[in-house]
């Protein structure tokens, strides 16, 4: 019984390791991304997937029904809101007039490319 709890532990905390380094490397993308966009992206993939990560070490450390219900509700709110948020929050900027970056190949919202229209070529 030792080793399973050893091992529930030890589980837990490469859980929570792993879901630290992907909140930190979420938190690099909101700082090293050129725009609005893939900055969301960073944030809201990376950072739900981190934290539901790290919830789940928390249940597996606590070990009680209670507590491990709670995590569920947590990660399911998440897991449903984190996209739809950046996705409004996405189409908001967009449609405000929030610039893509420049390096941006396709542009699905717009009927012309961005490539052709930073040429200033017209369709």
């Amino acid at each position: 019984m030792a080793s399973l709890t050893g091992l529930l532990w030890g589980l837990a905390a490469v859980l929570m390791l792993a879901g630290a380094l992907l909140v930190l490397l979420a938190g690099l993308g909101i700082v090293r991304f050129p725009d609005l966009y893939l900055r969301m992206s960073a944030t809201t993939k990376a950072a739900a997937l981190g934290l539901s990560l790290v919830l789940i070490g928390v249940a597996l450390m606590a070990g009680t029904w209670g507590v491990s219900l709670r995590v569920l509700a947590i990660l399911l709110f998440i897991l449903l809101t984190a996209p739809i948020a950046g996705h409004a929050i996405g189409q908001a900027a967009y449609f405000s007039g929030v610039p893509l970056w420049k390096g941006t190949v396709v542009d699905e919202l717009d009927r012309q490319p961005a490539a052709q229209k930073r040429e200033g070529a017209r369709v």
